[in-house]
């Protein structure tokens, strides 16, 4: 250890020819047998400065945030708990200057204000004494995910990009064709029309990345290439395994874009959640076989309850369109391929609807088509989430034609040359969703009797 920067304190020369014990520093660390012992807090050390106070102490007449509230312990959470009833607490525990030993003090002050943060699904982790004190003396209050997409929203993306720029204080300022895209890119992340993201660490990390872009090609600006080559760099991790996926998939003939097949239908799921969800083609196919004493709809693909409770929905439809109850006469298998990692909601309800009809009547499912929309019991096809990332996987797989729910056609916002490769088709009913995605030739009078019962 480096001796120079502790000063020993001047002792009187004794005739002692072996090492000196428990000699304390001016800092009042231990030098024992020649050798110094940093952090030690000597014997020298005065009671009070074994003392190290805690943030509730160090909050006190002030303000105590915590983050991510619901991740303490419940023994932490219940000191807490005491801190903020009774407004003080002994200062506890182990320091440096504490030589190893556990010590406490009388009761100190802590009237703070507390300020916590945390994640809705969290909110059970909470101590339940200590949440009804926020409730009952405080305020809770839900965080929107997004604002309004108006000029002044605008103008505070724009801010926060200069911000950015200012907090990193290596990266250049952005050029207007490079701020649109990021704007564009906030609106994006919503998976809402008219709205604009307020996850704003995500966005930061998209500046930053495209300013390093910029760097390296040593430009001015930061332009439009730079923010379009960040995108691209800066894929999330659920972004990337879509992409593994997909190609895997063509690969192996698993995604099919071309042609037509009895049974089989291009549904779209996402995978991850909230803004960093991404899209992913989710092959979905049925066989309809008569069935014994005990017909029922057996379905395969680790799917989740809500998912489950969609397919057993479909015979509602059947029965209303074609007059059976495929409950009685058949077994119905429905096939969720390859969902390794499970499957919840009812995003794929038109989906299974279609395939399950199309094996039922042997009608053909146009392979060029994907879609996504949930399915009431009437029939109506209802809005459904992350139908953005939806689309762009659907494209990205190579199919020419997406069917969505009407009410989420404006939510769709996509680059003008990825658009531009597909035909987006919006409908209100399960019997727009038959005759836009199976081929009906030779199959016409099935379409029409669909159509009269509009």
């Amino acid at each position: 250890m480096d001796l120079k920067s502790e000063k020993i304190r001047k002792i009187e020369k004794v005739p002692y020819s072996g090492y000196l014990y428990n000699l304390t520093t001016e800092s009042g660390n231990l030098f024992a047998n020649g050798i110094l012992v940093k952090n030690s807090g000597g014997l020298g050390t005065p009671a009070f400065e074994r003392l190290i106070p805690g943030m509730i102490h160090k909050s006190n007449g002030g303000v105590l945030f915590i983050d991510e509230i619901a991740n303490l312990r419940p023994e932490s959470q219940q000191e807490l708990l005491t801190a903020i009833q009774e407004k003080k607490y002994p200062i506890t525990g182990q320091s440096e200057r504490s030589s190893g030993a556990m010590v406490r003090s009388q009761a100190v002050p802590t009237d703070f204000i507390l300020v916590a943060a945390g994640n809705v699904e969290t909110v059970k982790n909470i101590h339940p004494a200590l949440r009804s004190r926020i409730r009952g003396y405080g305020y809770e209050v839900y965080m929107n995910n997004d604002m309004d997409d108006n000029k002044e929203n605008r103008e505070k993306i724009v801010q926060f990009i200069a911000q950015e720029v200012k907090k990193d204080g290596k990266i250049q300022h952005f050029r207007e064709d490079a701020i649109n895209e990021i704007i564009e890119e906030a609106k994006k992340r919503t998976g809402k029309y008219g709205k604009l993201t307020l996850r704003l660490r995500e966005l930061g990390g998209l500046i930053r990345a495209a300013g390093d872009l910029a760097i390296e090609e040593k430009a001015d600006l930061v332009n439009l290439t730079h923010v379009i080559k960040a995108k691209n760099l800066s894929k999330t991790l659920e972004h990337q395994m879509v992409d593994k996926y997909i190609e895997n998939k063509k690969k192996y003939e698993i995604i099919i874009v071309d042609g037509t097949k009895v049974g089989r239908v291009n549904g779209l799921a996402v995978m991850g959640s909230d803004s960093s969800h991404s899209g992913i083609v989710l092959p979905i196919e049925s066989e309809v076989t008569f069935g014994g004493k005990k017909s029922e709809i057996i379905a395969t693909g680790k799917l989740g309850q809500i998912a489950k409770e969609a397919v057993k929905n479909v015979s509602a439809i059947i029965l209303k369109y074609f007059g059976e109850d495929i409950k009685e006469k058949y077994d119905i298998f429905v096939q969720f391929i390859q969902t390794y990692e499970g499957l919840e909601g009812d995003s794929a309800s038109i989906a299974v609807a279609t395939a399950i009809i199309s094996a039922l009547k042997k009608i053909p499912v146009r392979q060029d088509t994907a879609m996504t929309g949930s399915l009431s019991i009437r029939g109506e096809v209802l809005p459904i989430g992350g139908v953005s990332a939806k689309v762009e996987s659907a494209i990205d797989a190579g199919i020419k034609r997406v069917i969505v729910p009407k009410a989420n056609e404006k939510d769709i916002i996509l680059p003008k040359e990825k658009k531009s490769k597909v035909e987006i088709i919006p409908v209100s009913s399960i019997q727009e969703v038959l005759e836009k995605a199976l081929s009906w030739k030779g199959k016409e009078d099935i379409l029409q009797r669909i159509k009269k019962l509009k």
